[in-house]
């Protein structure tokens, strides 16, 4: 089992950048697939990133493409979601989660995280 926390969530202008963290409990960290997701007000939770277990692969949702990037550091049991050129659009309460044996392909996640509000104003 894994316990997730995510942080590094805030209020940022459009275009600006945040790096969320999601440090994971437990000494099998590189065992798991992690992944984001995000739900913004009124819609459903929607995947938007995974990586795999040693962090050499990863993919993405078409709309984040070329602006969010994923790696992690299984030395610090965290995984982490670079965001730039944020827009109101991405403002949503993002999660992270994680899939014991997982890989960049993963989508449907065991364990997940509270969740960290991310905010972009126009």
């Amino acid at each position: 089992q894994v316990q997730l926390v995510e942080s590094g969530g805030g209020l940022v202008q459009a275009g600006g950048s945040l790096r969320l963290s999601c440090a994971a409990s437990g000494r099998t960290f590189s065992s798991y697939g992690m992944g984001w997701f995000r739900q913004a007000p009124g819609k459903e939770r929607e995947f938007v990133t995974a990586i795999s277990r040693g962090g050499g692969s990863t993919t993405y949702v078409d709309f984040v493409k070329g602006r969010f990037t994923i790696s992690r550091d299984n030395a610090k049991n965290t995984v982490y979601l670079q965001m730039n050129s944020l827009k109101p659009e991405d403002t949503a309460v993002y999660y992270c989660a994680a899939k014991y044996l997982g890989g960049a392909t993963t989508r449907v996640f065991d364990y997940w995280g509270q969740g960290t509000q991310v905010t972009v104003s126009s």
